[in-house]
Order: structure tokens, then C-alpha cells, then sequence
């Protein structure tokens, strides 16, 4: 395989709710920054029906180029439609470095698209480079239950496959003056030769806590010692305004649902504040919340390794000390306590 015909970081963009998905944006600004290192350009690959406006969006965010395949047929995400437009896109343009968002669209079609194409796939990276010269890609995610971090290199094939995990990455602030190529694509494929067909979208009428889009998360961990102490969770986070979190050790005990945890196998969040109450701090866990604006830790064990990814910790019993900040902070707004705390460390 020639890599010298390789060239390019590509992040397949995907269309939500009639705009581009807010991963997509993010892994526009850490293909920028992968791009820039390589001396290459940032392509997006815009994909659905009446899609190709769109592409002032990918340019505002950093892409240089944008391939679009805009077709009724595209109309909703099928894999078979979708994979064959990424093949073809893939095999003509040949691209060094391709991104997906790691949503339930972005796996599925990155899998799919790793079953054709002769190279490998990193699944649900949490930190990206290249080495400038060879132009590897380093994929690095968790591994072995989240114990270790484990970067991986696909040395031998291209393109370099990677599927990213949201909130991971920062989107570049968006430039709307910024414009780029748009180069339309299409391929000979026919409804009736698509052996998916959609039927009808019906879309979940129970409304879950969205806590990847909280701006305050109080989260608790085993340190709480029952279904009932984490209760004191819920009395914190219902004084303040937060959301629940939790880490995979309550939630595999049932004190809470799944789709509360915060972690490498639950959510990827980054709140203005959050709190971490009893919650050890395995590596797990922290590549979920890492990224959160500031972090307060509070742990009896002051060793806990939660600690070195706080901004501030308290050792102490938290049934002791969460009581006193719910008093607090029914009297005070915990923005303003803050505030006042950052302040005077300042």
C-alpha cells in the first residue's frame, strides 16, 4: 500500500435533527489540529437529502473541503446506503485519517465500513495525535475494564479509522466568514436494490435525564455505602438544580439506572461544576468527567486518586460535610459560593 496517495483527516458528518450532530463539530476542531501538524487539509463527508447547505456549517468549524452526496435515497440513515457513499468516497479520495462520532449512527457505520476496506478500527477513542513525521495516528482509549489507557497504531493499512466519544473533543469556535470547496458526489444505487427499508420513525415519548447536557452534575459513587446514602446524592443535586450521576459501581449495585452513569462505558460529560461525592476515581470514570469546568471531590480516603483530576477536594466523611453544603447553598446560589472560593485561591 502506497501511503504517499493517502492525504487528509475526514470526519463523517452526521446530520441530527436537520443540523450537523455536535460531535461532528467537535472532531472538526481535532482534525484541525491533526491536520495542521500533517501540513493536510480537513475534509467533512456530508451524507442525507437536502444536506449540501449544510456545508457552511463543516467550513465555519474548520473544514477545508466538503464532499457531499445529497440524494432521496439518503433521506434516513440505512448502513447499506450510507457505507457504499463512504466506500466510494473513501476509495476515490483516499483520505490518511478518518473520524466518526461514537453515537449509535457513528459505530455503526464505522464497523461497517471497517468490514470492506482492508484497515482496522479504534472504537470509542478518548484522546487523539499523530506523529507529524509518519503520520500515525495515535487512537488511545481504556482498557481492560478501564485500568489502563491503551494507545492504538494501524501501521500498515489506510485509512487510519477511528470512532471518538462525545464531549471528548472541543469544537473550534466557529468562523462563519471561513468558506471551503464543495464537491458533490453520487452513486448508482437504487430503492430497489436497498434491502433496508424504513417503515416509519417513532420517536421515545419518555423523556430520560440528559446528563451530558447539564451545566451543574453531582455524582456519587460506592464511597456512599447504600440505595439509601446515595439518596444524599439526590437531596444535593435537587438543592442546587444539578443532575444525577453515578459511577458503573452503583449502577451495576441498582441504586440507580444506566443511563446515569458517567464513564467510559455510560456518559461523557462536561458540566460547568462537578461534584464527586464518594466516588474513587478509577481511570474509568475519570476520562467521562475529565473535561468538566471545575470538579470538587469529596472522599475520606485521602489517597483517592479522584483527587488528581479535582480542581478542589474535601477529605471527610460526606455525610457530614453534604449536609452542610446543602445548608449552604439553599441561602447562596453554588455558582456564587464558588465563585467566592476560586477568588480567593486566585
Amino acid at each position: 500500500m502506497n501511503f504517499d496517495d493517502y492525504r487528509g483527516v475526514w470526519v463523517f458528518s452526521e446530520v441530527k435533527d436537520g443540523g450537523i450532530a455536535p460531535v461532528s463539530l467537535e472532531l472538526l476542531g481535532a482534525a484541525r489540529q491533526l491536520a495542521d501538524k500533517r501540513k493536510t487539509h480537513v475534509a467533512g463527508v456530508l451524507i442525507g437529502e437536502e444536506v449540501k447547505h449544510l456545508a457552511d456549517t463543516l467550513f465555519a468549524y474548520g473544514a477545508d473541503t466538503v464532499y457531499v452526496y445529497d440524494a432521496p435515497i439518503f433521506r434516513h440513515y440505512r448502513t447499506e446506503t450510507f457505507m457504499q457513499a463512504m466506500l466510494h468516497c473513501t476509495n476515490k479520495h483516499k483520505p490518511e485519517i478518518l473520524l466518526y462520532g461514537a453515537t449509535s449512527t457513528g459505530k455503526d457505520l464505522a464497523s461497517a465500513v471497517a468490514t470492506d476496506l482492508p484497515t482496522g478500527l479504534t472504537a470509542d477513542t478518548t484522546i487523539l495525535d499523530v506523529e507529524e513525521d509518519t503520520g500515525l495516528l495515535l487512537a488511545s482509549r481504556p482498557a481492560f475494564g478501564g485500568n489502563i489507557m491503551a494507545t492504538i497504531l494501524c501501521k500498515k493499512y489506510r485509512p487510519q479509522m477511528a470512532t471518538v466519544r462525545p464531549k471528548v473533543m472541543k469544537a473550534l469556535p466557529p468562523d462563519p466568514q471561513r468558506t471551503g470547496e464543495i464537491v458533490e458526489e453520487s452513486i448508482d444505487l437504487k430503492e430497489e436494490d436497498v434491502r433496508t427499508k424504513v417503515l416509519e420513525i417513532v420517536r421515545a415519548t419518555v423523556k430520560k435525564v440528559r446528563i451530558d447536557e447539564a451545566d451543574i452534575i453531582v455524582a456519587g459513587g460506592k464511597g456512599l455505602g447504600s440505595p439509601e446514602g446515595f439518596g444524599l446524592i439526590h437531596r444535593l443535586a435537587q438543592t442546587i438544580g444539578a443532575a444525577v450521576g453515578a459511577s458503573r459501581d452503583v449502577v451495576e449495585a441498582g441504586w440507580i439506572e444506566h443511563h446515569h452513569q458517567v464513564g467510559q462505558t455510560g456518559v461523557t460529560v462536561t458540566p460547568k461544576i462537578y461534584f464527586a461525592i464518594g466516588i474513587s476515581g478509577a481511570i474509568q470514570h475519570i476520562v467521562g468527567m475529565q473535561n468538566s469546568g471545575l470538579i470538587v471531590a469529596i472522599n475520606k480516603d485521602p489517597a483517592a486518586p479522584i483527587f488528581q483530576s479535582s480542581h478542589y477536594g474535601i477529605v471527610g466523611d460526606a455525610f457530614e460535610i453534604v449536609p452542610m453544603l446543602i445548608e449552604r447553598f439553599k441561602s447562596e446560589p453554588v455558582q456564587s459560593v464558588l465563585r467566592g472560593k476560586e477568588a480567593k485561591h486566585a
